[in-house]
């Protein structure tokens, strides 16, 4: 392997890139992602729920987001938007476990095509293996949810 393929290859192991189309128009899309109303209803993997949010949806707004398992057991989630460009693409950072202190950055990108859109998430792995384990998995699944909370309009 070359230098630049080697370099490629670690690149590629710290970050997350999922793409998923909606059949959806953009601006709804995005819209979902834009308040504690919307996030409540779809964030997080399957069999998850969001008994409390609170977001300032603008770049420098923070927000503090808990996601509850099935087991009962809450993940707060707390983090701020760097970049907010509606309907295109909104940057956020987030630290999932308080004690690990990592720093998560999030880019969504919101692309429109035939009135469908093509959403691109792209996110920082965490250098903890227990909490990169679920990562790819959970975003799947939350993107599925979304897809269900944007075809009811």
């Amino acid at each position: 392997m070359d230098a630049r393929t080697e370099r490629e290859a670690a690149a590629a192991q710290k970050e997350v890139v999922i793409t998923r189309v909606f059949d959806a128009p953009r601006r709804l899309v995005f819209t979902a992602w834009s308040s504690a109303e919307h996030l409540k209803k779809w964030w997080g993997p399957n069999g998850f729920t969001v008994p409390a949010c609170d977001v300032e949806f603008r770049a420098g707004g923070k927000f503090d987001l808990c996601m509850r398992g099935p087991d009962g057991v809450d993940y707060w989630m707390r983090g701020s938007f760097r970049e907010v460009v509606a309907p295109e693409r909104i940057v956020f950072t987030s630290i999932i476990d308080e004690r690990a202190k990592q720093e998560i950055v999030t880019t969504v990108t919101f692309a429109e095509a035939a009135g469908k859109t093509t959403l691109t998430v792209r996110q920082t792995v965490p250098v903890d293996p227990m909490m990169a384990r679920g990562q790819r998995q959970g975003w799947t699944e939350s993107l599925e949810r979304l897809a269900a909370h944007v075809a009811t309009g």
